[in-house]
C-alpha cells in the first residue's frame, strides 16, 4: 500500500466513524468517554488541532457541526440527557489520567 492509498482509507474510516456516530445519537457523549476515553467532541477537537497544524481555518464550532452533523447546540438540544449519577461517578473516575 502506498502513501495515498493509506491516506485515503484513513479518510474513509474517519468519515465512517462519524457517519456511525451520527446513526447512534442515543450513545451519549459521556458513555462514549466512559467506555472509550474519547467522544464526539474530542474528535471535533482533534479535527480542529490538525486543521490548526495544516494551518488550515476552521473553527471549533465548523469542526463539531463536520462531527456532529449540525450545530452543536442543536445536537444537544434533540439527542443530549441528562448523565446518570453513575454515568457520572465512572466519568470522575476516568479523569484521574489528567
Amino acid at each position: 500500500m502506498n502513501d495515498q492509498e493509506k491516506l485515503e482509507l484513513e479518510a474513509a474510516a474517519f468519515r465512517r466513524l462519524v457517519q456511525h456516530l451520527g446513526e447512534r445519537t442515543d450513545v451519549q457523549n459521556i458513555d462514549l468517554m466512559n467506555l472509550a476515553g474519547f467522544c464526539r467532541n474530542c474528535l471535533s477537537k482533534w479535527y480542529k488541532a490538525a486543521a490548526d497544524e495544516r494551518q488550515i481555518e476552521v473553527s471549533l464550532d465548523d469542526a463539531r457541526e463536520m462531527v456532529y452533523g449540525m450545530p452543536y447546540n442543536e445536537w444537544k438540544a434533540q439527542y443530549q440527557k441528562e448523565a446518570s449519577a453513575d454515568q457520572q461517578v465512572a466519568f470522575a473516575k476516568g479523569k484521574q489520567h489528567d
